[in-house]
């Protein structure tokens, strides 16, 4: 028994947080699932520019499509690979009767501030996928809420992405919660699934060279624990209870970001810090790997906060506002996206110039 073994056995989840056609084609999803207890996968725009950019994988699907225009031509990719590995996580879905065995597709990042778009898409995408196990993701931004509320009206199952706080994380939530409570109004099956990602590395790497070196690389965790302090107290409301006793499952807290940046940090440094139960983590391979290797499962994570707000005092005495950087990160997540997806489509773009210049296949 490995240390993911371990720790999914003291409560958390352990999610993928890579997709490519590669590791599908090769069972190497597969064997993270039958030797490392992974019981999830996320994706986006940055992964998946890796995957079709870095690859020769999708070059047959990309000559056999016939998508009018380069994102067509994406979800058309994307929605292949997921519904595989929906395939294969699809016993531990049941088996967890639904708590846990979820993959995610992200709806365009460049519908970020329109969410009457957000909700459009949201919808197709999940209603294209036709798999109960995929999430569609939706940044927790002010227009994004307002698209997961809807969203969840309509029954399609969401991952908040893009959450670096506690105050986000709960705006998020409370977006969700009204999508329900509609749903409940008019008579509909109240039960719509939703975990909430929260980024994690980012705030380290924000800060790195900015505060005292005793403070390096503690951020994101204290960020973190606060959040998580601040998810327990959202659960234990009377308004969270009520959905609660009328069955519907709380939306899970899920840690993202969770690979270690600096190469002088632990490599498993965020995955033991954020060691909870019934919270999930995503890594990526290489994180994955290092922990099975050597990575130690130790008490889990403080519900008080105590710690992190002390952690959190000592930053704003060295400069850091944390709230108001906990916005910019937000903001800059959303720009990375949006060049992710713009690479995307332009290297999709290349690869139907190419095949329209050679002609119809002879």
């Amino acid at each position: 028994m490995n240390s993911l073994h371990k720790l999914h056995q003291a409560g958390q989840s352990l999610w993928l947080d890579n997709i490519t056609r590669a590791l599908l084609d090769e069972g190497g999803l597969q064997r993270y699932i039958d030797e490392f207890a992974i019981t999830g996968l996320t994706s986006n725009p940055s992964i998946f520019h890796g995957a079709i950019a870095g690859s020769d994988a999708y070059r047959a699907a990309i000559v056999a499509s016939r998508a009018p225009d380069a994102e067509a031509l994406f979800f058309e990719l994307a929605l292949d690979d997921l519904r595989r590995a929906a395939d294969l996580f699809a016993p531990v879905h049941r088996r967890t009767h639904g708590i846990d065995g979820w993959v995610s597709l992200e709806v365009s990042p460049l519908l970020a501030d329109d969410a009457n778009a957000s909700v459009a898409a949201a919808m197709d995408l999940h209603r294209r996928a036709a798999r109960d196990n995929l999430f569609v993701k939706i940044p927790g931004t002010t227009a994004g809420c307002v698209a997961i509320e809807e969203a969840t009206f309509e029954g399609v199952p969401v991952n908040v992405t893009l959450l670096f706080s506690g105050r986000q994380l709960v705006a998020a939530a409370e977006a969700w919660m009204c999508g329900i409570e509609r749903r409940i109004a008019i008579g509909r099956e109240p039960r719509v699934r939703s975990v909430l990602s929260l980024f994690v590395s980012r705030w380290d790497v924000a800060v790195a060279g900015q505060v005292p070196v005793e403070l390096h690389n503690r951020l994101g965790v204290a960020v973190a624990q606060r959040a998580y302090k601040d998810y327990l107290t959202l659960c234990a409301t009377p308004r969270w209870r009520r959905l609660a006793e009328v069955g519907v499952a709380p939306q899970r807290l899920l840690w993202a970001s969770t690979g270690t940046k600096d190469p002088k940090a632990p490599d498993t440094l965020y995955v033991e810090a954020l060691a909870a139960p019934d919270t999930i983590d995503t890594m990526p391979e290489k994180t994955i790997r290092a922990f099975a290797d050597h990575g130690k499962v130790g008490a889990p994570m403080a519900r008080d906060g105590a710690a992190a707000a002390a952690e959190l005092q000592r930053f704003e005495q060295a400069g850091v506002n944390v709230d108001a950087l906990a916005e910019r990160l937000q903001q800059e997540g959303k720009q990375a996206f949006d060049k992710s997806w713009r690479d995307l489509l332009a290297v999709l773009d290349g690869e139907r110039q190419r095949r329209a210049s050679a002609g119809p296949a002879r």
